[in-house]
């Protein structure tokens, strides 16, 4: 943990920060399926706006 003291000997304490890195292109098993999950989502959104509309 990093600490500082200013003028007034207050402390302020800084968390440790977590070593950066990049994201990776999802590879083609992932991006399909990434697919599959928003069609799958999209189905249930659009069901659950049919079924309010039949219900008001």
């Amino acid at each position: 943990m990093y600490t500082t003291t200013n003028e007034d000997g207050i402390l302020n304490n800084y968390a440790a920060e977590p070593k950066m890195y990049y994201a990776e292109y999802p590879a083609i098993w992932e991006q399909r399926k990434y697919v599959l999950q928003s069609l799958f989502a999209t189905l249930i959104v659009t069901a659950l706006v049919l079924v309010g509309l039949s219900v008001s």
